[in-house]
């Protein structure tokens, strides 16, 4: 048996994967930490915008701490420190257009280089994207560049829908909605690689989120938003994700997780 890897093992140290297994609740906690991060940023940037910027970098600093300190996968961790990217990768990607004026366009481009740039460094150091590779502190270090400039980039895609295209926020929600079904059929029926239709998923979970939380968030006054506020939408994403964690780790725990043993070993044979 392998022993655990320090808490700060060398780059080409092997660790143990400290990713979730890649199910339909995955996808359901990934949606909805997307809508927390844009629902939070934008109820946090509403008062002091410098306070706003600590507050986010300092979570999303100490979640990456805890994650990497990690020698295992802990779902509440892991969660944890994509709930904080979400919070942070918004904050920067609407940072540059609300207190820089750089178009909407602009920083989707900008993003989607940034993102390419990780991806072909990424992929040139280790020879594979692939989650289930993530077994060395470099490779995880790719990974969490690579969540963060998705965050990014899906944040100004999704603004980009909305604002720029004039989609508004439940036209641009449902656009993403339909345009998330094309990497899964694709994987499905089409002979996609798996990779990338997981990194193209991945992507456009930001903008899905994020689009519907603005829609619910957002005033009258602001395109077609229901007024409900960022405040109580942060709030019900976040008790979402909470429940929905917590589940996932009484599952691994408990019952749950007998249930997928006797799966595995009836697939095997």
């Amino acid at each position: 048996m392998r022993a655990p890897a320090e808490p700060w093992a060398s780059n080409h140290d092997p660790i143990s994967v400290k990713v979730p297994e890649i199910t339909a609740l995955f996808w359901v906690i990934k949606v909805l930490t997307t809508a927390m991060g844009e629902a939070t940023s934008d109820f946090l940037v509403t008062g002091n915008l410098v306070i706003a910027g600590v507050i986010g970098a300092t979570g999303f600093a100490i979640a990456l701490w805890w994650q990497f300190r990690a020698q295992r996968y802990v779902a509440w961790i892991y969660w944890f420190a994509v709930a904080m990217v979400a919070v942070f990768g918004t904050m920067a990607a609407d940072g540059l257009h609300v207190e820089f004026g750089v178009p909407y366009l602009a920083t989707t481009i900008f993003y989607a280089i940034a993102l390419a740039v990780v991806f072909f460094l990424w992929r040139r150091n280790e020879g594979t994207l692939s989650i289930h590779s993530i077994t060395t502190r470099r490779r995880e270090t790719y990974y969490w560049l690579t969540v963060l400039a998705t965050f990014a980039l899906g944040t100004a895609v999704g603004d980009l829908a909305a604002t720029t295209l004039n989609l508004g926020y439940f036209g641009s929600g449902v656009i993403f909605a339909v345009v998330i079904a094309v990497p899964a059929i694709g994987w499905w029926r089409l002979g996609f690689n798996p990779i990338f239709a997981f990194w193209f998923a991945y992507v456009i979970t930001r903008p899905l989120g994020a689009s519907f939380a603005d829609w619910f968030a957002k005033p009258h006054s602001v395109g077609d938003g229901l007024g409900v506020g960022g405040g109580p939408v942060a709030v019900i994403t976040t008790v979402a994700i909470i429940a929905l964690v917590a589940y996932v780790t009484y599952g691994d725990r408990g019952p749950l997780a007998g249930r997928r043993l006797v799966a595995r070993r009836a697939r095997a044979g």
